[in-house]
């Protein structure tokens, strides 16, 4: 006798249909899974044998054969305890037909408790999007997956829970259908604790605004870190679809942490001796790394010169195409890493070039191998340089309140506004995200911006990409001021935030 149970598997974030197909028939006693299943799935014939004996059901003893369909895609996880232990109740007759309408997950323990799985939310959503009635899945992952819309959750705790539901004994009644709001996250950091540095404060007010990355250059002791923290708390909430988003990223990477959806806006900060996969992703099956854990958020890198040359190159994809593909001879997963990258550095290895009262001990040679590890394509794609000079007594010492974050928030939030409305149904909504076409379309200056625009790139201080970069900070300054023309005002400060660098150049 056979039964079909429906299951999902993962490929990155990519879901697809598994059909777990169990046969019980006549025979010497076995019990054998195919379906290119990795070693965790192989063992979970021991855990559905001792959940099924567990739970006041009796395993057949025939011949059991578990094909996980498609037969040539490879399956990982524990997942499919639960699909399996079902299928194993339908085809020895313990359990009436199960409907063809309903998927199954879960990871099961010895003594029948139904535990939760990595991945539940993309598997949850491609099943509402795939048509399916219902997915019973582990009552831990009910908090990941009740913002789901249009599919009925069955929380599962128990193999008895699941088995009297399914004879109609006992009905496992539907989670109630969560309503995602945006509310105000609090923070223990706020803008009003940074003394001065207000050209740097307002380039992070612009970078929020528009979704770009940033560099800062500074002496220590300057304040870098201390700005860089507090830039999460003037990006603009996160929306539904991107608190769905991140959740996906955070589940797949058994990152996820307690109280299910990600509410915040993600700000990683990984140490410059991090190896590559861990920024990039890998692993087996591909994990995301830290570069898609700051999607929708913040990466920060401090001492930026001092990651390994092959990781800065490697950033160079996703800031350009906002994703990221880790290939492996295994398999190539694409994540998404839509980021703003917040990167510091001092201006050479002691940290005082340039420094209006400490002394440099570095040499010429020493502070060129220094900045020179920092690339000029990577430069490109960093839209804003900032200046972080040492910040006077004065300042320090001062008792005035500086502005607050949800005063700034609040100029970022209405330019975002402005932003979701003038590319709405185009697939981008913040201005870093434009492309070539949308950034002749809507940052295009008038005469005076051009003029400057064209005396730069005669002069060889800016490329074909730092031009468009311009032009989409330049259209930013004009969403923050309220304008809908991009002036040669815009352009200017676009353009001063892209000239710093040249202090430090020897």
């Amino acid at each position: 006798m056979t039964a079909s149970i429906h299951s999902f598997g993962l490929d990155g974030l990519h879901c697809f249909d598994v059909t777990v197909e169990v046969d019980a028939s006549q025979g010497l006693p076995a019990f054998d899974i195919v379906g290119l299943a990795d070693v965790a799935i192989k063992e979970s014939k021991e855990r559905v044998r001792a959940a099924m004996r567990n739970s006041d059901t009796q395993f057949p003893m025939k011949r059991i054969i578990v094909n996980l369909s498609p037969a040539d895609v490879p399956k990982n996880g524990a997942v499919y305890d639960l699909p399996i232990l079902v299928g194993l109740l339908a085809a020895s007759g313990q359990l009436a037909a199960v409907s063809r309408r309903a998927a199954f997950m879960g990871q099961l323990s010895l003594d029948g408790r139904v535990l939760p799985v990595h991945g539940a939310l993309p598997m949850v959503r491609h099943a509402a999007r795939a048509g399916f009635d219902a997915v019973f899945l582990p009552k831990d992952n009910l908090d990941e997956v009740k913002y789901v819309p249009g599919i009925a959750l069955l929380p599962v705790g128990s193999v008895r829970d699941l088995l009297r539901h399914l004879k109609g004994e006992k009905r496992i009644p539907p989670a109630a259908a969560a309503q995602y709001r945006s509310s105000e996250t609090h923070y223990d950091v706020d803008f009003s604790e940074v003394m001065g540095q207000q050209p740097a404060r307002r380039a992070l007010e612009i970078a929020a605004a528009g979704g770009h990355n940033v560099l800062m250059i500074g002496p220590p002791g300057s304040g870098k870190s201390m700005l860089a923290k507090r830039f999460v708390t003037i990006l603009p909430d996160l929306s539904f679809e991107e608190a769905m988003e991140c959740t996906e990223l955070y589940s797949v990477a058994r990152k996820l942490p307690d109280g299910g959806l990600i509410r915040r806006r993600p700000f990683r900060s990984p140490h410059h001796s991090a190896s590559l996969a861990a920024i990039c992703g890998g692993g087996t099956p591909p994990r995301p790394g830290e570069i898609s854990l700051a999607h929708n958020g913040v990466l920060f890198l401090d001492e930026f010169p001092q990651f390994s040359s092959t990781l800065l190159e490697a950033l160079r994809q996703p800031l350009e195409d906002r994703e990221i593909t880790v290939s492996r001879a295994s398999a190539s997963v694409t994540f998404p890493a839509n980021i703003s990258l917040l990167a510091a550095m001092n201006p050479c290895p002691c940290g005082f070039f340039g420094h209006p009262t400490k002394k440099c001990t570095c040499s010429p040679a020493a502070i060129r191998r220094y900045l020179q590890k920092i690339s000029g394509p990577v430069l490109d794609r960093i839209d804003l340089h900032i200046d972080v000079p040492a910040v006077p007594y004065e300042h320090i010492s001062s008792t005035e309140t500086a502005e607050r974050s949800a005063d700034i928030k609040a100029r970022v939030n209405k330019a975002r506004a402005v932003q979701r409305e003038r590319y709405k149904g185009r697939g981008f909504s913040k201005n870093a995200d434009l492309t070539p076409a949308a950034v002749k379309e809507f940052c295009m200056p008038d005469a005076m911006g051009d003029s400057l625009l064209r005396r730069q790139f005669e002069a060889d201080a800016l490329s074909a990409r730092g031009y468009a970069r311009v032009l989409k900070v330049a259209r930013t300054v004009a969403d923050l001021a309220g304008s809908d023309a991009v002036t040669g005002e815009h352009v200017l400060e676009a353009l001063h935030f892209r000239s710093v660098l040249r202090k430090y150049s020897l």
